[in-house]
């Protein structure tokens, strides 16, 4: 069965009398989760033609509540998004993320939208999807791909059902058991799964008193243990899964009631569950991101404990990331190396987050070694500059990416400041580069098609001039026009003629 939309017309845009025949799609994303979506989004501001293929039917059949952090609102708010997501989400206190260390967040971080926001997984997924059909892609569901092969000129994708279907590239959003990545042979290396974690929503019988209290006295020593209320005598329930082996089929409830009983001496009357699920601690990364005209993001190019909530996240900034460069490169003014920049930005990133969630998970753990330094930890927590990098590396407002000598703007995202033509974020909507000028002096000129310039001698800003990249991300920072220039070809091609 297929849901499909239709998409706009759009001319081929490879040069006339290649000789080459027009391919129907320019890129094929397979996997329609949030990082699938949203990159489909990102290709359709610039007119590239859109496949995405999603293999389920229907949306999951849990609801399972994620997080959206400060960068990855930060992202919304550049698209025009976030005003959608807050309608739907409800805000938290951007605190206790890293090892769910209950610290409250440092003061005066560095965004116009310092807090988390929980969502349903569901409803954002449904919301980047509208976004990116709204934009002109074309979605198909039930569709899973079987086969690739890629030339000279495209990648042929082969699906479950035997369509074959032509594009100029392919991006696996498929998942951390991503076919995309298994077909094109990329190593994904790291360490298997040593805890498997139960999880769930169901209602309990038990007096809430009852519960927060024995929750929080076998917290003191298992940190891999909750139940959250959740409204309406419903709970949010993690537990240790020792013993329950068998990971090729679901839970069930009674391995809930049993695993409580083993942990907590109680099963606190569950019953009636939303959804059941379990999770592992894998953590793994794939070898390369891009292997010719095939690319790999979010969970296919990554995976790791969810602990401090930044999977969802990681894979929507990828997206973030690829996104312009792709479509600069099929639109035929990338310079010849930036599409090479999303692997070296994005694989040094996404190891880090792994390493943090390695040590986050040796933070949870009930062994005596590990609780003396989750206390000690906790101490020195209360120092503002700890709790702020911790709480910068979660949330990733404290990526840096490696642009060159400068200061220390240079590479990092820029805040949405106030102008005097509204925020700054919202004269980012059209995924397009921008000029910040607060001398009036400079100009985009032949880059005037892919650079907006913001004339605006009020920015709250300690530099002259930045220049920043469709994701936000400072590419330049001065007041001189030749100097300017050269990074304007750097990371936006030759200027029209």
């Amino acid at each position: 069965m297929h849901s499909q939309r239709a998409e706009r017309d759009v001319t081929d845009p490879r040069p006339a009398g290649s000789g080459a025949a027009p391919l129907p799609f320019d890129v094929i994303i397979a996997g329609g989760g949030p990082t699938g979506a949203m990159l489909a989004a990102e290709l359709r501001l610039h007119d590239v033609r859109v496949l995405v293929l999603e293999k389920e039917t229907e949306p999951a059949p849990f609801v399972r509540i994620v997080g959206l952090h400060i960068r990855s609102l930060e992202l919304m708010a550049m698209r025009g998004l976030l005003e959608r997501v807050l309608e739907r989400g409800r805000r938290r206190p951007a605190a206790g993320f890293f090892a769910a260390i209950n610290k409250p967040a440092p003061k005066d971080l560095d965004s116009a939208h310092a807090y988390l926001v929980g969502i349903p997984q569901p409803v954002i997924v449904r919301l980047l999807e509208d976004h990116a059909i709204r934009l002109g892609a074309q979605v198909r569901h039930g569709c899973a791909v079987a086969g690739i092969e890629q030339d000279d000129e495209g990648v042929t994708v082969e699906l479950s059902d035997g369509e074959r279907l032509r594009t100029r590239y392919l991006v696996g959003c498929d998942g951390g058991r991503s076919t995309v990545r298994k077909l094109l042979g990329v190593g994904f290396p790291g360490e298997p799964s040593r805890n498997e974690t139960l999880m769930g929503e169901m209602q309990a019988g038990a007096p809430p008193n009852e519960i927060a209290a024995r929750v929080a006295e076998i917290q003191e020593t298992e940190k891999r243990f909750w139940l959250r209320p959740f409204g309406e005598g419903t709970y949010s329930v993690v537990v240790p899964a020792a013993g329950v082996s068998d990971r090729t089929e679901p839970p069930t409830l009674d391995d809930f009631k049993r695993r409580l009983r083993a942990v907590a001496g109680t099963d606190f009357g569950v019953h009636s569950p939303r959804w059941m699920s379990r999770f592992g601690d894998a953590t793994r990364l794939a070898e390369h991101y891009r292997i010719g005209r095939v690319l790999l993001a979010g969970d296919a190019a990554h995976i790791h404990p969810p602990t401090g909530g930044q999977g969802l996240n990681l894979g929507i900034q990828d997206a973030f990331n690829l996104g312009w460069k792709l479509a600069a490169h099929i639109r035929g003014w990338a310079p010849d190396t930036l599409l090479d920049t999303y692997e070296a930005e994005r694989r040094p990133v996404a190891a880090d987050v792994l390493d943090n969630t390695r040590a986050q998970m040796e933070l949870h753990s009930p062994d005596p070694g590990a609780r003396a330094l989750r206390r000690l930890l906790t101490e020195l927590m209360d120092f503002d500059d700890v709790n702020r990098h911790l709480i910068e590396k979660i949330t990733a407002i404290g990526i840096r990416y490696d642009f060159g000598e400068g200061p220390d703007l240079l590479g990092r995202r820029l805040r949405d400041l106030d102008l005097n033509q509204g925020h700054l974020y919202d004269l980012l909507h059209r995924g397009r580069g921008l000029l910040l000028d607060r001398t009036g002096r400079l100009t985009a000129g032949g880059w005037s098609d892919r650079v907006d310039h913001v004339a605006d001698p009020t920015a709250a800003l300690d530099v002259p001039c930045v220049l920043l990249r469709p994701d936000g991300h400072v590419a330049w920072i001065g007041d001189d026009q030749q100097a300017l220039n050269d990074h304007l070809s750097r990371w936006f091609g030759a200027p029209a003629t």
